[in-house]
């Protein structure tokens, strides 16, 4: 049976933008991807606290780290982004 999320985590646009804000202000690179990485497992361990089966955990995750990094790149490529 499939699980229904009312709030997937991508839709909230403004937490989104902030952690790629966050990622884009890192120093370095690995810095980044470490932060990257805090981010996706503090809100995987948020759903799984909520009740959420570890296969939805893993979709919302994946989409989060898809949405945080497509962000990032729109701050980077942007004039005067980033970069």
């Amino acid at each position: 049976m499939a699980e229904i999320i009312a709030f997937p985590i991508v839709r909230r646009r403004a937490f989104v933008c902030k952690q790629a804000a966050r990622v884009a202000d890192a120093p370095t690179s690995r810095t980044a991807e470490r932060l990257i990485a805090d981010i996706l497992n503090r809100q995987a361990a948020a759903m799984r606290r909520r009740g959420l089966s570890e296969e939805a955990v893993q979709v919302q995750v994946h989409s989060l780290e898809c949405a945080i990094r497509t962000e990032l790149w729109h701050l980077v490529l942007q004039p005067g982004g980033a970069a």
